[in-house]
């Protein structure tokens, strides 16, 4: 597995990083998820990212790999669901980083992301001064910010986050040419989420869903054919794109893993098959409204 600096943050990433939303489902058995976490490891795979949100996912990784912990880094996000706190407060992110710390079995997160969080909550609300805060008592080693759009702008123009977390893959390349240089410029490090774009070659007729419904209107309008399978296609794309330090892999299945570690030692996609994904997103996206 590649490892790549993340930015100016002094860590070391692998190329794939591995999403770790599935494994919050409660009705996985706890020996399936063990045997996941552990083969993420053997696989190479040096970044777990987690939310509060996803179900079990924090305690679980807790569990099971804190006899582990020195081998990877942690990433998880703060700033909303504490009971008896307003989200996106100080306080709000000063207790998610100690609930975090209690579930991940840890004494240091490496990196705290506020996520989705608006402009203006970052301009008002002190909670940007809440992550220093944790990084200055050793509880945060590096605090970024997850997002999209004019939010992610706005992020990354304060000049306080070391990472940042957005969408990049086939169907969503606008930050390619406009928030990740300016974040590059900045030695801010990149990881890229949705590599798969939700994989939208799973669908027949269009998802239920709004944001797989919009990856499955974008994929049908590129209407590709690169003479490789579509999930090796779209990883390929987001891991070896411009500025990337690493891309963030979902699943609860291990072989699915062993399967995108593959694909990324098969190298990057020709300088063919990028321009011509490049050149029909170009053409495809002249009426597409924003990122998802």
């Amino acid at each position: 597995m590649n490892v790549h600096p993340l930015g100016s943050t002094g860590l070391q990433v692998s190329q794939l990083s591995f999403g770790a939303g599935a494994i919050g489902d409660s009705a996985l058995e706890e020996h399936h998820v063990s045997a996941m976490l552990n083969a993420v490891l053997d696989a190479g795979i040096t970044l777990i990212d987690t939310a509060p949100s996803y179900g079990l996912s924090e305690e679980r990784i807790g569990r099971h790999l804190a006899p582990r912990r020195n081998e990877f880094l942690l990433s998880t996000k703060v700033g909303y669901g504490i009971p008896g706190i307003p989200d996106w407060t100080y306080a709000c992110v000063e207790a998610g980083v100690r609930r975090a710390l209690t579930r991940l079995q840890t004494e240091v997160i490496d990196i705290a992301h506020l996520h989705s969080c608006p402009a203006e909550t970052l301009r008002a609300n002190g909670v940007i001064d809440a992550l220093e805060r944790a990084r200055e008592e050793g509880l945060v080693r590096v605090i970024a910010y997850s997002g999209e759009n004019d939010d992610l702008a706005y992020a990354l123009m304060t000049g306080r986050f070391q990472t940042i977390q957005t969408s990049v893959n086939i169907c969503d390349q606008r930050g390619l040419h406009t928030y990740i240089p300016a974040a590059a410029d900045q030695g801010v490090g990149v990881i890229a989420k949705r590599s798969l774009a939700n994989a939208p070659w799973r669908y027949s007729a269009r998802p239920e869903r709004s944001d797989e419904a919009t990856y499955w209107e974008r994929w049908n309008a590129l209407d590709l054919d690169a003479g490789i399978a579509a999930e090796e296609l779209a990883l390929r794309f987001t891991a070896f794109a411009p500025h990337v330090a690493t891309a963030l892999v979902g699943t609860s299945k291990a072989a699915h893993i062993a399967q995108a570690c593959q694909a990324i030692e098969r190298g990057p996609l020709s300088e063919d098959v990028h321009r011509e994904l490049r050149r029909r997103f170009a053409e495809a996206s002249t009426t597409w409204i924003g990122l998802i």
